[in-house]
């Protein structure tokens, strides 16, 4: 079994899990359109569990697929985040703390607020 992703205008709209035998025989028919395989093992451009990662990150449904990188890129969650070219996934402008507290992203002031616990 595969998963394989359908690429719409540049952005998944489906993933699906097909048998790769299956989807061969039926790519001319059921399969119509654009479909890119993905991997739910790679993350950032490594791959879970060792073996070879397959297009930077697991396709999600409006993630891009830039055929230019080979790589599935999430939705951008901040106007201020930058693409990562290494791993394809966003990055903060300040990097996140680690001091262990748990943090949010405060878009306005353009800094990690820590979420208080109760």
């Amino acid at each position: 079994m595969a998963h394989f992703a359908k690429i719409e205008n540049g952005t998944v709209t489906q993933v699906n899990v097909i048998d790769e035998d299956y989807f061969a025989e039926n790519r001319e028919t059921r399969y119509t359109g654009t479909w890119v395989q993905t991997s739910y093992n790679t993350q950032g451009g490594v791959h879970l569990l060792g073996g070879t990662p397959l297009r930077k990150n697991y396709a999600g449904i409006g993630y891009t697929y830039d055929e230019a990188r080979d790589a599935f890129i999430p939705p951008k969650p901040f106007n201020s985040w930058l693409l990562n070219e290494d791993t394809c996934q966003w990055d903060a402008p300040v990097a996140y703390p680690t001091d262990g507290k748990r943090y949010m992203w405060d878009e306005e002031q353009q800094q990690w607020t820590e979420v208080e616990t109760q």
